[in-house]
Formats: structure tokens, C-alpha cells, sequence
């Protein structure tokens, strides 16, 4: 079967979408965000070239155009799993997926209105393939903390769709909980915070991104492996330390957050999602601000 043909405008947007999510990726290690990985400070056993790797193997498959969403999550994780052995990106995957399929549904002509209506449609439609694709991805990169569930366990073949399979997690996930919301943390919360820093400064958007989602909260990683009562301590200090953000000079905050990064690393806390709907957030601000 020959190539759709695509317009001139929906091909600008596909590479527009590459360069977003690789910007998002870099800037998700070139920001020192308290408990993640970062260039200036690895943790967690993993280095900021192992998700620079991660992102680059796995752009082609979460872009494959006409690609379902289960496949582009299986294909994507199992590249960055051959690559850096570990699970660098599952988060960003499974948030990046319908997204990017949704974009394909724009024919090129982006606004954010038309991405949220696209991206309803593409959760809709998910079904039960999309969920064994998905289950199978999640089993592979084998996440910390992953537990078993009451109904529709990863460990065992999923009978409803993954939109559905999502809505059983999301009382105790931030990423099954954009399957089931439309992505409108992504959307809203995120997109706004994104938008209150000053545009020729990534960085500190991408900063205030983080401690937005880190103190709305509880971070669904640390819930996972530490507990909630521990994640709802990752959020009032999050809380804290962002408000201290905006008030104090650059140094000082510089200068606890770090600190506040060392003792997160020292005690094995990475506020993983956290990080994961801030690269999520990043691509779409990247998208929309490059059409413009």
C-alpha cells in the first residue's frame, strides 16, 4: 500500500514535532531539577547521556506517521531499551504517544484547541491492541515500584481498552490520569506555568514547570516506591521551595535547591513524573510556539 500523501503543512509540522520533543528531552537535563537527573547532577544510577541517547532513539517511533498509539509506546521503549538498558523514558512515552498521534490529526494547521479536540479523539479510540501493545512496553522497561493492581493488571492480558485501562489507574497515577482527563494538566497547569517565565529563559521555565506539577501533586513515582506519606512531603517542600523561588535571588535559590537536589539523591527520592509531565509540557509549548 503506497504513503499517504501528506501536505506541505502537516510535513513542516512533523519536523516541527521532532525538534520539539528532542528541545524538551535536552532541556529535561540541561535544567537542575531537585531529584531528577541533570547534566550538572547524575542519581538514581543514571547519567543525562542515557536519556539524550534515550530521546534520540526513540523520536522516529513515537513519530511514525500512522503508527497506532500502543505500537508507537512499544517501539519507542523497546529502542531505548536495547540502547541504555534501563527505563530512562517510559513516562514521556506513554505521554508523548497520543499526543503525537493527535498532531497527525491537525493536517498541519496547529492551535491549541485543535490539538486538545485531535487528542480527544485519538483516546477514544484506543482499544484493546492499544492496551496489550502498551502492557507489554510497561513490562519491559519494568518501572521501580511497579506493583499489581486489582483489575487489569499489567502481568496479564488487558481486556479492555488502554483509555479504559488508564481510568482504573488514575486515582493513584498523573499519567494514567491524562488518558482519562484529555491531557489537560498538560494543557492548563502545565502550559500556564511554562508561560509565567520569561521566553528567552528555558530553563527557568522548565524549573517552574517542575515545581508546578511537583507541588500540585504527589509525584505518582515516589507514591509508588516510597509511599504517599513521604510523596505528600516531596510536595509541601515543592511547595515551599517555589515560593521561596520567587522571592529570592537567583544564588540563594540556586543554592537550596541544590541542596534540596543532594538530600532527594541521598535518600533514593526521584520525583520521576513530576519530570515526565514537564517534557510532555515542553513538546507542546514547543509545538505551539514554533507555529506562532
Amino acid at each position: 500500500m503506497s504513503e499517504t500523501i501528506r501536505s506541505p503543512l502537516a510535513l513542516e509540522l512533523e519536523h516541527t514535532a521532532h525538534a520539539a520533543f528532542l528541545g524538551a528531552c535536552r532541556l529535561d537535563v540541561t535544567t537542575r531539577k531537585p531529584g531528577n537527573v541533570s547534566q550538572q547532577s547524575a542519581g538514581h544510577g543514571m547519567s543525562a547521556s542515557q536519556f539524550l541517547t534515550s530521546a534520540a532513539v526513540a523520536v522516529d517511533a513515537l513519530f511514525a506517521h500512522g503508527a497506532p498509539v500502543g505500537q508507537r509506546i512499544l517501539d519507542a521503549v523497546t529502542r531505548t531499551r536495547e540502547a541504555v538498558g534501563c527505563n530512562t523514558n517510559l513516562g514521556i512515552v506513554l505521554l508523548v504517544a497520543p499526543l503525537a498521534r493527535a498532531l497527525e490529526e491537525t493536517a498541519g494547521s496547529l492551535s491549541i484547541e485543535r490539538w486538545r479536540d485531535a487528542t480527544e479523539r485519538v483516546l477514544a479510540r484506543l482499544d484493546v491492541d492499544d492496551a496489550r501493545l502498551a502492557y507489554r512496553a510497561i513490562a519491559l522497561a519494568n518501572p521501580g515500584g511497579l506493583g499489581d493492581a486489582p483489575e487489569q493488571s499489567v502481568h496479564a492480558p488487558p481486556t479492555t481498552g488502554l483509555r479504559e485501562a488508564m481510568r482504573l489507574a488514575a486515582e493513584r497515577d498523573s499519567i494514567a490520569r491524562q488518558y482519562v482527563n484529555g491531557f489537560r494538566d498538560i494543557f492548563e497547569t502545565g502550559l500556564g506555568a511554562f508561560r509565567e517565565a520569561a521566553p528567552d529563559q528555558p530553563e527557568a521555565a522548565t524549573l517552574n514547570v517542575f515545581l508546578t506539577f511537583l507541588g500540585n501533586w504527589p509525584d505518582s513515582h515516589i507514591v509508588r516506591k516510597q509511599g504517599m506519606a513521604l510523596a505528600q512531603s516531596v510536595t509541601l517542600a515543592a511547595r515551599d521551595h517555589h515560593a521561596q523561588s520567587r522571592v529570592a535571588q537567583l544564588d540563594e535559590t540556586r543554592i537550596a535547591l541544590d541542596a534540596w537536589d543532594a538530600d532527594l539523591k541521598a535518600r533514593a527520592i526521584n520525583p520521576g513524573t513530576s519530570a515526565d509531565l514537564t517534557v510532555a509540557t515542553l513538546f507542546v509549548a514547543g509545538c505551539l510556539d514554533a507555529r506562532t
